[in-house]
């Protein structure tokens, strides 16, 4: 079956509001079959809209739905974008935004991919095929000039339902050690978005890089939500999560309650990010807006940070955005103290998806009640963190007044302006590092780690909002160690 190509002019009205929905495909007329096939083809313009709709009528009587896709590559100027196309599907319940009837999304990462009540590939979710229409979505995420050239397969399958397995999903704390720093890394990807990595490797690879917790976030999916059976234990805790891509940047949902879906069919300019976010935080999570200056397509933040909790400002091994991204973070702290209002806190990820990309590098380190959902997710939200390149680094971080009065990292220290305030920073585990000490004034206080790790240094409010540390490796490129959220004084 083949579909006339989509017009420029007609995808070019469907770009501004950044759907396009094709001729629908229909199975009737072919009674007995145990299986129906149907191919359809056409092409996409340059002005392609970020999401075209192909509406599948599924008859009664299906067992199985199976999608393949194909689409053309050709060769493009220098510096000039070719071709990227990823896939989904949305079943009989409709493509509204808010994603009643998601049932799953590879993006690029997969050719192909099968549901049905019985088992579903990873990315997608389990589930009866029920009768009614469905749409394959496609994403053109960049298109040569040259437009983009489509083929895509559905075929059907006819038989008995079966049944879906009820998901086991993860506990929500494990054993712990009471009031205690505990380490996590909460931006990870596996065979159920564009990782290779399967989650038992994930589980694996965070308890050798000494994690007591990891967050599960693929990409606009939560197929991977019931995919840890058997794999948490009272020495790792296993949150849930998604990682929303948008065409205008990333954002994790962090902790949301197991099986809930985030929407990401919207862009800056929509307007609907702030109903998401509220969404995550509704069903338990925290708003995290991930490496806000990745080089990738689509990958810089464009929403604000109004309604963030958190930002990632570390995103894997040390590199140019994340320097950007601490920049513009240490900004915002700037701003905070100006205005009087809620300050934003810091986390890093390691966003691993494969060999050799390190699980745990780097690591967020907090100081929560107990080894549970919500005292995490209240520690990163209250900044009671620190970053680390690995377990192998320790790090404390502290001011004491005259009176002494104690804060440590993520609290407050109360002062008169003049009162001398003494900060103490305590490192091991970097053996070349250099410590800085950093205000609203800019980095105050540079120093060689001495062999002890002992760094004390003493200021006043008057003369500082907030006092945060870093602690980077020597050399020209200062690669990060370790740093902290801040303490603030006044």
């Amino acid at each position: 079956m083949h579909r006339r190509d989509v017009l420029a002019m007609t995808a070019a009205v469907a770009a501004a509001a950044g759907v396009l929905t094709l001729d629908g495909v229909s199975f009737a007329g072919e009674p007995g079959r145990r299986t129906q096939t149907r191919k359809i083809s056409g092409r996409l313009p340059a002005a392609a809209p970020d999401y075209v709709y192909l509406p599948v009528e599924v008859p009664p009587g299906v067992r199985e739905i199976a999608v393949s896709y194909a689409y053309d590559r050709p060769a493009v100027p220098p510096g000039t974008q070719g071709n990227a196309c990823d896939i989904g599907i949305f079943d009989e319940r409709g493509t509204a935004l808010g994603g009643a009837g998601f049932r799953g999304w590879s993006g690029g990462a997969r050719t192909e991919f099968a549901i049905s009540a019985e088992r579903a590939t990873p990315g997608y979710l389990a589930g009866p095929v029920r009768p009614g229409t469905w749409h394959v979505v496609l994403g053109p995420y960049t298109v040569a000039p040259q437009g983009l050239a489509y083929e895509v397969t559905v075929t059907l399958t006819y038989g008995p339902a079966g049944t879906t397995p009820a998901p086991v999903h993860p506990p929500q704390r494990a054993r712990g050690r009471g009031r205690a720093w505990y380490r996590g890394d909460n931006h990870l990807h596996s065979v159920h978005s564009d990782g290779k990595r399967t989650p038992a490797e994930i589980a694996a690879a965070a308890r050798a890089a000494g994690l007591d917790w990891i967050t599960t976030t693929e990409h606009n999916t939560t197929s991977s939500h019931g995919a840890w059976q058997g794999l948490w234990g009272d020495d790792l805790l296993v949150l849930t999560g998604e990682e929303v891509t948008t065409r205008n940047g990333h954002v994790l949902a962090l902790g949301t309650d197991p099986g809930v879906f985030i929407d990401w069919r919207y862009r800056a300019k929509d307007g609907a990010f702030p109903r998401f976010a509220h969404r995550i935080r509704q069903t338990g999570g925290i708003v995290v807006p991930a490496h806000p200056f990745g080089p990738c397509v689509g990958c810089n933040w464009k929403y604000g940070y109004a309604d963030a909790d958190v930002l990632e400002v570390w995103n894997g091994p040390w590199t140019p955005d994340d320097e950007m991204a601490v920049a513009a973070w240490d900004a915002l702290l700037v701003a905070s103290a100006r205005q009087g209002r809620t300050w934003l806190p810091a986390m890093g990820n390691s966003d691993a998806h494969r060999e050799p990309q390190v699980v745990g590098l780097p690591q967020t380190v907090v100081l929560a009640d107990d080894l549970s959902r919500p005292a995490l997710l209240s520690a990163l939200r209250s900044g009671r963190s620190w970053i680390a390149e690995s377990s192998a680094v320790q790090l404390s971080f502290s001011a004491t007044g005259t009176r002494g009065a104690h804060a440590g990292i993520g609290e407050r220290l109360h002062a008169d302006p003049a009162a001398e305030v003494t900060f103490l920073l305590q490192v091991s585990g970097v053996p070349d590092g250099t410590a800085v000490l950093v205000t609203d004034q800019g980095p105050l206080h540079t120093t060689p780690l001495p062999a002890d790790g002992r760094v004390q240094w003493r200021t006043s409010p008057a003369r500082a909002a907030y006092v945060r540390a870093e602690v980077r490796h020597a050399g020209p490129a200062g690669a990060m160690a370790a740093m902290t959220n801040p303490v603030w004084l006044g």
